[in-house]
This record gives C-alpha cells, structure tokens and sequence, in this order.
C-alpha cells in the first residue's frame, strides 16, 4: 500500500471519529449520570431485597431467589448501557462499521483481562458450573457464592472471609461443586478402628449417629463405606444436611455422637507407634 493511500485511510477512519462522538452538553452529562445514579440503585435495591427475602423466607426459596439475582442485574447493565451510550455516541451503520476494528483494537490491548473476565462471567451464566448459593471449591478456595458480578463472584468462606474471584479464573481452574443449585450437599465423616475392634458394631453405631441426628435430611440417602488399610479399617459416613450451610456444625455433631458411642462401647483405636512403644 502506498502513503498517499494509508494517509487517505488515516483521514476517513479520523474524520468518521470525528463523526462518532455526538456534541456534549450539560443536558447530556446529566441524563447519564442519572441513569448510571438509577442503575446503582436498582442493582443495591436487587442485592439487598434478594438477600432480605432468601435469608428470612422459607429455606426452600433460598436458592432460587438467589440465583435470579445475576440475570437481573445483566438486564439492568444491558438497559443502561444501551441508553447512555447513545449519549455520546452516533452508533449508525457506516461510521460505526469503520471504526469498530479500530476501537475494538485499543480495548482488546486496554482491558483484556477486565474483558476476558466479562465474557466468562455471560458463559459461566449459561454453562452453569456453578449458581448463587453453591457451596463450590475453586484452587484453594471453598465457600458459598454469595455475589455475582460484572467482573468476578465472592465466595463466603467457612472462617467468614470473603473472597473475590475474578471469572476467567474458571477458564482454566477445576471447579468442585457440592451441591449444583439444591439445598443438600452431602458431608463425608472419617473415622479409623482397630482392626481388633468390633467393625459391625462401629458401622452401626455411624449409622444410628447420622439417623439420629437433627440435622440429617432422612430423605436422602446415609451409607457406610468400609476399607482395609494397613494401619487400621477406615470407615466413611456419607450422609446429608437438610441445609448446605450446616455443613461443619453436622459434621461436629456426627462426631461428637460417635466418639462418645464408641467410648461406651470400647471400640478400640488403630494403636500409633508411639503407643506400641509404651
């Protein structure tokens, strides 16, 4: 390409920029801040009335009234920057198309992480590895998702720390989910005998702590797995909450319930070395 012709492309694609912008004034500034003052206040009214009403509602509706709460707020970003750009911006066919490439190009450079997580956070809506209310595990971090936003979700972990995860961490990250939009996830408890010790009695005393317990939702299955290990027989209580996020609090009273069974009962413990050498 010659330089006359660059310098004649350089000066449509300037002159069509030009064009582009419409003429600002006071009017215009503010019609956009109200509208991006209102889309404030419409996405804090819908985080805080979908909080309000899944935490003091029935347990049931929970998940359901949480996992709206994204698609409204899309709808309320999707309204707002369909109005205000218009503002500012002439977006008719012809100079829109020859300038596109080259915007297009300067953001892709600007904001490509903030870009890439945007277009993670639209797929991740579809796909579904995840919703409001899951308790999932991503690298290190586990938790509820108690947030969805533009550019990344929170996840309100177990010490109560919230953590901020951006959404193109879950183009390459495993994501573990417990419980996939219900209200149950199940909760694995170990326990270790000795292999002189009465194994179908420890298996039923696992069984009558979970049957027994408050928090076991009896709808859903409790079973026993039992392995044979050097050291001892390892036995694992599957067994389900009514409510995901009793997870620890269950788990603590399936524990407490068998040690004290088992203390009873005598159920004798895999012996350490340290003790052989006693």
């Amino acid at each position: 390409m010659s330089g006359g012709a660059r310098a004649q492309e350089t000066d449509v694609t300037t002159e069509a920029l030009d064009k582009l912008f419409q003429p600002v004034t006071f009017t215009v500034v503010f019609q956009a801040c109200l509208a991006m003052l209102i889309a404030y206040g419409l996405l804090f009214l819908i985080q805080t009335s979908a909080n309000a009403l899944s935490e003091k509602g029935p347990r049931r509706s929970r998940l359901l009234i949480k996992q709206s709460v994204p698609f409204l707020k899309g709808l309320v970003l999707i309204f707002t920057i369909g109005y205000v750009l218009p503002l500012f911006l002439d977006l008719t066919g012809s100079k829109l198309i020859a300038v596109t490439g080259t915007i297009a190009v300067a953001l892709g450079f600007a904001f490509k992480d903030y870009a890439s997580s945007i277009i993670a956070g639209v797929v991740n809506l579809f796909e579904g590895p995840f919703r409001m209310g899951d308790r999932i595990q991503i690298g290190e971090h586990y938790g509820e998702v108690v947030d969805y936003g533009l550019r990344g979700f929170r996840l309100q972990t177990p010490d109560d720390n919230t953590v901020t995860i951006p959404h193109n961490t879950t183009w390459t990250t495993p994501i573990a989910n417990a419980n996939s939009g219900q209200l149950e996830a199940q909760v694995v408890t170990e326990f270790y005998f000795s292999h002189e010790a009465d194994i179908e009695l420890a298996v039923e005393i696992l069984y009558q702590a979970a049957y027994s317990s408050r928090f076991t939702q009896l709808k859903l299955p409790v079973t026993v797995m039992v392995s044979e290990e050097i050291e001892a027989t390892h036995l694992k209580l599957r067994a389900y909450p009514m409510d995901a996020r009793d997870e620890f609090i269950y788990k603590t009273d399936l524990i407490l319930r068998i040690k004290k069974a088992c203390a009873r009962h005598q159920l004798l413990y895999p012996r350490t070395l340290n003790d052989e050498e006693i």
